[in-house]
């Protein structure tokens, strides 16, 4: 890794010179624009719309227009001002970790000692632990002042950069104004969808699926050019992926998904405990995934072969005669005629 910016830490007199190191990197595989005709590169030129000239980038300075002049900041402009010749990484305050909305969270750096001595490093590393609490910082970095907190992670300080209080929106949405009833059945059959999936967070186990399907089908065009099957190479079946499907509603939704991870995702085969004793109280004929009408079907075929039971006597009757005297076939005779 390579430093992006040099400084120093101060909380008080305490001071403590740092390196710091982007602590995150993009993964996306880099694509550039082309003229789909023929594949010819895209070029981005800067160009004056005054004299018409293109203009190479250390000639570009910055302006504020107001609609009626235009003040042109050189960098030596942007240069002067008193925070951005500040190397500092200034304490404020020191606050609850908790305290912390992730909304505000912005982009994450590392943080090395620099000094012989990585003492007074240690010290608020260690400080910090102790506590439990995120120290609130104040610093200037690439022409912005900027509000951070600074945390451990590991041995490591890290400076995790904030956005400014007016820079995260309100959430004002009239759908929220709306009272909604959430039943004690749909609670509990989420809380249990909830206790199936609750385990600790292991970022390890996750990928990027599009990044990996895109290398995928990078290496199939290197390959097979133009000519590539899509969906034989993802291994796709037609109308594979493609949106649509039964609607359910949000009780059904839920039983169907406890049925489901209950079953290793098999899917819904067998009802839960909950969901059979919330179709008993509801007592309700329930369109959705047809659970009450599966239920009364099978008792209206049940009766018709009772109704039968006396047809089926008949082939019986007819072959007693067989082994019985004369007297014995005129009452047989007389039973069937009765029928």
């Amino acid at each position: 890794m390579r430093s992006i910016w040099k400084g120093a830490i101060t909380f008080g007199l305490v001071n403590v010179p740092v390196k710091v190191y982007g602590a995150t990197e993009d993964h996306d595989i880099s694509l550039h624009q082309v003229h789909e005709k023929d594949g010819g590169r895209i070029r981005y030129q800067r160009r004056c719309e005054i004299d018409g000239d293109i203009v190479d980038y250390q000639d570009i300075a910055r302006a504020y227009d107001d609609g009626e002049r235009t003040v042109v900041l050189t960098k030596e402009d942007l240069a002067s001002l008193p925070e951005e010749r500040s190397r500092e990484i200034e304490v404020v305050e020191f606050v609850p970790s908790e305290q912390i909305d992730p909304i505000m969270l912005d982009k994450s750096y590392y943080l090395e000692p620099d000094s012989k001595s990585p003492k007074a490093y240690a010290l608020l590393r260690k400080t910090l632990e102790t506590t439990d609490r995120t120290a609130i910082v104040h610093y200037a970095l690439r022409q912005k002042t900027r509000l951070g907190a600074l945390r451990v992670r590991g041995d490591v300080l890290v400076l995790q950069a904030l956005l400014w209080d007016d820079e995260v929106r309100e959430a004002s949405f009239p759908a929220l104004d709306e009272p909604v009833r959430v039943s004690s059945q749909e609670l509990e059959m989420a809380l249990s969808l909830v206790d199936q999936f609750a385990t600790d967070f292991a970022p390890e186990k996750f990928s990027d699926d599009y990044q990996e399907q895109l290398r995928t089908l990078i290496e199939a065009k290197l390959e097979q050019g133009d000519t590539i099957d899509t969906d034989e190479t993802f291994g796709r079946e037609p109308g594979e992926g493609e949106g649509g499907g039964e609607v359910l509603d949000l009780m059904e939704a839920l039983r169907r998904s406890v049925d489901k991870s209950k079953s290793g995702g098999s899917g819904s085969g067998s009802k839960s405990k909950a969901s059979k004793k919330e179709d008993d109280d509801d007592g309700e004929d329930e369109d959705a995934g047809g659970v009450t009408s599966k239920v009364k079907e099978p008792s209206a075929p049940a009766k018709k072969p009772a109704a039968k039971k006396p047809a089926a006597k008949k082939p019986a009757a007819k072959k007693a005669p067989a082994a019985e005297s004369t007297t014995s076939k005129a009452p047989a005779k007389k039973a069937t005629r009765a029928s």
